[in-house]
């Protein structure tokens, strides 16, 4: 009787064993699949948050990195990940895009978007869009339904009206915490302008500018998945500068800059100064990097973020993923919002250099 028990036993445990061993093989030859999100980089130090106020903060980064993971393990394809991690962001009053985008010097609302398919390279980007609620997804469209890869202002609108989008009131993006920085913005420069009253118009203008503390030039949403078919994408949307003027437009919804995939070497999402991820060509650099001098994207978002933008002044961070689910998230501010989840790792969020 103890004989067969311990047979039973045995046998039990090596169909045990065996089992797991087959469910191990089964997950180590799946496919890897991974997305990584942002919301902005800057001036994001743990002593500004109440413990409530990080948790929602917290909460809602994971809220979209799981909308964007949860198409990915579905099968789904990287743009309709990346489009939807982005639009829980867009919806967000937290972040600088969509209902969270900043004021314009005239105190309405311009924003920007762009998204990239590295199988292909086929992009679609809008600039200076002021009644589309969701602007990732006119720019999703623009790719998808248009011969174009960029269209702006109200010709972006128009065609997203043939596209069956509904305009919204521009004040739907009215915020009292955005209102709040642009009051302090106008102040700050007005100050700027009268102690250095030597310059005129245009030059006393760029000169209070320049002046301005970092946290009023930033901010963004962004993020790059890899699907089960092993594509990449990137896609970036943003509300741009606080008090921006003349239509200014950023490196978000700039190929190359703000946003670039490319399966042949990674995928890039960034946030920061935009001037100088225009002028630097952020996001291609990176990418660029890992095809050409065989970098890991550590290695090149290091040497851009840190080497190229940090010594000129250029304040920022980007998320980048490749083909095989390897993801890096370097930024040289005291911040960067930010997430990540693969079929090989939990949710992990961030808000603080330390975390």
């Amino acid at each position: 009787m103890t004989l067969f028990v311990n047979k039973t036993l045995k046998s039990s445990i090596y169909v045990g064993f065996f089992l797991s061993s087959l469910s191990t093989a089964v997950l180590a030859d799946e496919p890897p699949i991974a997305i990584a999100i942002h919301g902005g980089a800057g001036t994001i130090e743990r002593s500004d948050f109440t413990p409530e106020y990080e948790k929602a903060y917290r909460a809602k980064l994971k809220e979209a990195v799981e909308a964007g993971y949860a198409i990915l393990a579905k099968g789904g394809e990287s743009l309709t990940a990346v489009t939807a991690a982005i639009n829980v962001l867009e919806n967000s009053p937290f972040f600088n895009a969509g209902k969270g985008a900043v004021f314009t010097h005239d105190e309405t609302h311009e924003m920007d978007a762009s998204i990239m398919f590295g199988k292909n390279r086929q992009a679609g980007a809008v600039a200076g869009v002021k009644r589309i609620e969701n602007p990732i997804n006119l720019a999703r469209l623009v790719m998808d339904k248009s011969v174009h890869v960029m269209l702006s202002g109200a010709g972006a609108e128009q065609f997203a009206q043939t596209q069956g989008i509904e305009l919204v009131d521009n004040k739907l993006f009215d915020t009292k915490g955005r209102y709040k920085s642009l009051q302090r913005v106008k102040a700050k420069m007005l100050k700027s302008e009268l102690e250095n009253n030597t310059a005129k118009g245009n030059e006393n203008y760029q000169a209070a500018h320049r002046a301005l503390d970092v946290e009023y030039k930033v901010g963004t949403v962004g993020a790059v998945a890899l699907d089960k078919q092993g594509n990449i994408s990137a896609g970036t949307s943003t509300g741009g500068m606080t008090n921006k003027r003349f239509g200014r437009i950023g490196d978000s919804p700039v190929i190359g800059a703000g946003t670039f995939a490319d399966n042949n070497s990674c995928a890039v999402s960034a946030t920061g100064h935009g001037e100088y991820f225009i002028r630097y060509n952020v996001a291609a650099d990176i990418c660029a990097r890992v095809q050409y001098q065989g970098k890991t994207i550590a290695q090149a978002g290091k040497e851009v973020i840190f080497d190229v933008l940090m010594p000129i002044g250029g304040t920022g961070g980007v998320i980048i993923i490749d083909t095989k689910g390897n993801m890096s998230l370097p930024f040289n501010t005291k911040g960067m919002y930010r997430a990540t989840k693969s079929n090989t790792t939990p949710t992990y969020t961030g808000l603080f250099k330390d975390d």
